[in-house]
């Protein structure tokens, strides 16, 4: 049986400005426990702004997204530019605010926000391909933001339910390890830590969305 490859689309490194930590670790591991294989992106930009995780408090400095993901991925990256989207069999997004303040400005304009152009290129040249998309946490609405009339879940956040439908996409409410998917768009949505978890939830999520891609794969 051929490997199959994810791309993971990170949004620098660190909750409250970046990529959460616990879901794209836990994405890359389900990945790993599937006997598929992933790669690393993130576009090559500046962060919206710095965030200091200890105080909660906005730091005066820039950081480079691309540069905070490699942390993550253990500096084995590529500039989101040179994702070649039909050269994986599925793209996924963990969640953490820097997918609303990096990928899109979702956390500054909500339904009204902007799209990274090259975050925008790979969601919709996956899409017109028939690539699977999954998408955890807040990065629902990212997609939502960008498709419009898809079926998602960010779990039960009244506010961010609203802002979905008024972009113009569908919701449905969710618990954890539950996964939403849309099948005539092949978005496969978690809510992970849109609802108070443990990290054994976030792998659960993690672990349920890969396993439902590579079941339709």
């Amino acid at each position: 049986m051929e490997t199959k490859t994810f791309a993971i689309v990170l949004s620098g490194s660190g909750v409250y400005d970046g990529a959460e930590i616990h879901e794209a670790t836990m994405t890359m591991l389900a990945v790993s426990q599937h006997g598929a294989q992933y790669s690393c992106f993130a576009p090559d930009i500046d962060q919206m702004h710095v965030m200091n995780h200890y105080t909660g408090k906005e730091m005066n400095e820039s950081r480079n997204v691309l540069v905070e993901s490699a942390r993550i991925a253990r500096g084995n990256i590529k500039p989101l530019d040179e994702l070649d989207v039909k050269s994986f069999d599925a793209i996924l997004f963990p969640g953490g605010f820097g997918v609303a303040k990096n990928l899109c400005s979702f956390a500054v304009d909500g339904v009204d926000c902007s799209v990274d152009s090259e975050v925008e290129r790979v969601v919709r040249e996956a899409h017109g391909s028939k690539i699977p998309i999954g998408a955890l946490c807040i990065a629902p609405v990212l997609i939502a933001k960008i498709l419009g009339d898809v079926n998602v879940t960010i779990g039960n956040d009244t506010d961010t339910i609203k802002a979905i439908g008024e972009i113009g996409a569908r919701h449905t409410q969710s618990a954890h390890g539950q996964v939403v998917v849309d099948k005539d768009n092949k978005i496969y949505t978690t809510p992970c830590y849109m609802l108070d978890a443990t990290i054994n939830q976030i792998y659960e999520g993690a672990t349920q969305v890969v396993k439902h891609i590579m079941q339709d794969l």
